[in-house]
């Protein structure tokens, strides 16, 4: 006999506290977990792939490693030092930019950049303070990343949780299972595919629309010669994530850098521009169609609002189970408005009673005869 549904309610609220409050006070420590178990839930269906090509569970996962590790060490030496770089010449640059932008709105519109006033007094102090705290700004940036997600995080421990988990995943699953409530063990595995297709359709075809459009604009924007094009792409591509937000922010980037590299020279300009439109629209048209669906279930707003309330509450550890969290509650509230739609207290009385006013009367035996 099942639980009553108050008893219930109790139970899934204390798990639902206890797992709140975890992520809350043992961020830290359960991150390289989180971020291990993320890699190896995006890697089981190439690593189930290479099954079916006939390698056993363990040649597929090290075959994975191998490649993977050999990824991170390219990136490692010809990207990362790259990216810093041009970090660095852009905020040294920063004041240069800013007494051009001063130059041309003196001589644009005379009467706003009068001496003392605001306009003027802001661009003034804006390449200084730049130019005082941007390496500041650029080191404490690293520095607070790498205090989140330290070196030996990402070069030890979160690669051998992923091989690990990868290594088992199959089993952890079955395990799993196998600890489901009989009584509902039906409704959790048809949860359970729903927030899986929901994780793969996103995660796994956001992050590669991250890639790809990364890629795109980094190569695009350097092959128009734009100093700091790497960068530019690098940010663009990596806020894809959120919609809107990394073309709003990348392109912003890109063209008012090309406005201070390029001034005059309008074709190279909106060669630029041209480079973030044409990017929105193979996004927007081919590659996010073909890579996540437009099935999925996750509402931009809805993301945006995930992405800042778990951000707000749990720091770089909530960012990087907000998306998920996401997909499960708006799969769970599918899910009860499916039932609360078939259930009383949304059809009322009256639609128990309808079936029986609508099926016939029996026939008697005299009518029968």
């Amino acid at each position: 006999m099942a639980l009553p549904v108050r008893q219930q309610l109790i139970y899934w609220s204390i798990a639902a506290a206890v797992l709140s409050l975890t992520l809350w006070k043992l961020g830290d420590v359960i991150l390289p977990f989180i971020v291990g178990g993320a890699i190896a839930y995006f890697l089981d269906p190439l690593a189930d792939r290479l099954e079916r090509l006939g390698l056993s569970r363990a040649a597929a996962t090290a075959t994975i490693a191998a490649v993977a590790t050999l990824a991170f060490v390219v990136i490692g030496l010809a990207v990362i030092p790259m990216l810093i770089r041009q970090l660095s010449q852009l905020v040294a640059t920063a004041p240069d930019i800013a007494a051009r932008l001063q130059s041309f709105l003196t001589h644009q519109f005379p009467s706003l950049m009068e001496p003392g006033s605001v306009i003027n007094e802001t661009l003034a102090s804006l390449g200084n303070a730049v130019k005082a705290r941007g390496g500041e700004l650029a080191t404490t940036l690293l520095s607070s990343a790498m205090g989140v997600v330290n070196f030996v995080v990402f070069i030890v421990v979160v690669p051998v949780v992923a091989f690990y988990m990868l290594l088992d995943w199959d089993r952890m699953i079955a395990r799993v299972d196998d600890w489901l409530p009989r009584d509902h063990v039906d409704s959790i595995r048809e949860i359970a595919r729903a927030i899986d297709k929901v994780l793969s359709g996103f995660v796994r075809g956001q992050i590669s629309v991250c890639l790809i459009l990364g890629a795109f604009y980094a190569v695009a924007l350097m092959a128009a010669g734009l100093n700091f094009g790497l960068l530019a792409g690098a940010i663009a591509g990596g806020l894809t994530f959120i919609p809107y937000v990394g073309a709003l922010i990348g392109g912003t980037l890109a063209i008012g850098l090309a406005l201070f590299q390029f001034w005059g020279d309008w074709f190279s300009i909106g060669l630029v521009a041209a480079i973030f439109a044409a990017g929105q629209f193979l996004e927007g048209n081919i590659i996010t169609p073909r890579l996540v669906g437009s099935s999925v279930g996750l509402h931009p707003l809805w993301l945006i609002f995930a992405l800042s309330a778990f951000g707000t509450l749990f720091g770089f550890v909530g960012m990087l189970v907000a998306v998920p969290v996401a997909a499960i509650i708006g799969v769970l509230t599918r899910f009860a408005l499916e039932h609360y739609m078939q259930g009383r207290l949304y059809r009322g009385l009256e639609a128990d009673a309808a079936p029986a006013e609508a099926a016939p009367p029996p026939e008697t035996p005299e009518e029968s005869a």
